[in-house]
């Protein structure tokens, strides 16, 4: 039986994964902060938003199962009952992450950055309650 792997470890390799896209494959136009290729801010926002699922799972345990699909609602009324700080993280998260970078492809540069922001500071308060 393979050993499962610490989740909070595996949420922060993702973060990586986000930053390593970015840096290597997402050309930055300088003079207008913007990433030139959207398809590389779209694969970044899909990886922070998988991390940070990642470390909401550790804590929260709303995923009974990997394969099940899983409403937002859900997680969001559980960090609720626990700790209102983390739920407007985690909405600004949703809103950032999962929105404007995964489906809108937004190539700001600044939203790119509070994307990667806001991932690390889920993962840290979810790191404090496990």
């Amino acid at each position: 039986m393979k050993k499962q792997k610490d989740p909070i470890a595996e949420a922060r390799r993702y973060v990586e994964n986000a930053r390593k896209t970015l840096s290597e494959n997402g050309e930055l136009n300088v003079e207008t902060k913007r990433y030139e290729d959207e398809k590389y801010v779209r694969a970044a926002g899909n990886y922070l938003w998988l991390g940070v699922l990642m470390a909401l799972d550790a804590v929260f345990h709303v995923r009974k199962d990997r394969r099940t699909r899983v409403d937002i609602n859900n997680y969001l009324d559980a960090i609720g009952k626990r700790d209102r700080k983390l739920l407007d993280y985690v909405n600004d998260g949703y809103d950032v992450m999962h929105l404007y970078m995964n489906y809108d492809g937004n190539q700001a540069k600044g939203v790119s950055d509070e994307g990667f922001r806001l991932a690390n500071t889920i993962i840290d308060r979810c790191e404090a309650m496990v």
